[in-house]
């Protein structure tokens, strides 16, 4: 079992910059992922991008440029900086975690309870 917990979001303004948390705990992988998603009021819930351990980061191509993953591996905490903000990045933000390499949304067994983000214009 892995347990995930989101913080961080808040209302912004358009232009605005916000970090959102995902501290995780239970059980450790070798080799895992750490996705980012957002759900929109009346839109499918949708990739954002995640990182892979070990390994490198991958992005939607909205968000590419504007949004930065990281993480902190003494904290057992992964970073979603984003940057230029939109109102169209407006949605709740969730983290999953999977083990072994980055798949489709359906593939993350854990997932957080979601951050709102409203970015106003």
């Amino acid at each position: 079992q892995v347990q995930l917990v989101e913080s961080g979001g808040g209302l912004v303004q358009a232009g605005d910059s916000l970090r959102l948390s995902c501290a995780a705990s239970g059980r450790t992988f070798s080799s895992y992922a750490m996705g980012w998603f957002r759900q929109a009021p009346g839109k499918e819930r949708e990739f954002v991008g995640a990182i892979r351990w070990p390994g490198g980061t991958y992005y939607a191509d909205s968000v590419k440029g504007r949004f930065a993953i990281s993480r902190d591996n003494a904290k057992n905490t992964v970073y979603l900086q984003m940057t230029s903000l939109k109102p169209e990045d407006t949605a709740v933000y969730y983290c999953a975690f999977k083990a072994g390499n980055i798949g489709g949304i359906y593939e993350y067994d854990f997932w957080g309870q979601g951050t709102q983000v409203t970015v106003s214009s």
